[in-house]
């Protein structure tokens, strides 16, 4: 075997290795996010539904926050984290009728549960984040 080959196949090795953990971390994001969204559909009562999803947005931005305190962030990885903070909050002020958005109706709330679930996981395509970073978040929401 050449050293060229030998080469070659360490770097396919360690970038599907990079990939797998890359996917998973991402999986168990869009785990934690489906348990959140199966909740409040099936809650009855509007206010604890309501509850839920500001508890869920209240754990995501700490632990954002608390992995931006670390000081470990790469400056792609703190506008990425910027940019599902914005995003985040948006979709709190949206629920609870904040900052110019009208207030989700109680009959909309199991809807608007989807569509928050649905927007992040569009997001893991657009916003980039390191895979280190993404676990951290996984740990912190875990621990929270």
């Amino acid at each position: 075997m050449t050293a060229g080959l030998f080469v070659a196949m360490l770097f396919f090795a360690a970038f599907n290795t990079a990939s797998a953990q890359s996917d998973k971390a991402v999986d168990m994001f869009k785990e934690h996010i489906n348990k959140v969204v199966q909740k409040v559909k099936v809650e009855e009562n509007p206010q604890e539904k309501r509850e839920l999803l500001n508890t869920s947005f209240d754990k995501l931005l700490n632990s954002f926050n608390r992995v931006e305190n670390m000081k470990v962030l790469s400056k792609a990885d703190q506008s990425a984290l910027n940019n599902l903070k914005r995003n985040i909050t948006e979709k709190q002020n949206e629920l609870n009728g904040l900052n110019g958005y009208k207030r989700v109706q109680n009959n909309q709330l199991n809807n608007f549960a989807n569509f928050v679930q649905q927007d992040l996981e569009q997001a893991d395509s657009t916003i980039t984040i390191s895979v280190t970073v993404l676990l951290l978040i996984i740990i912190i929401l875990i621990l929270l």
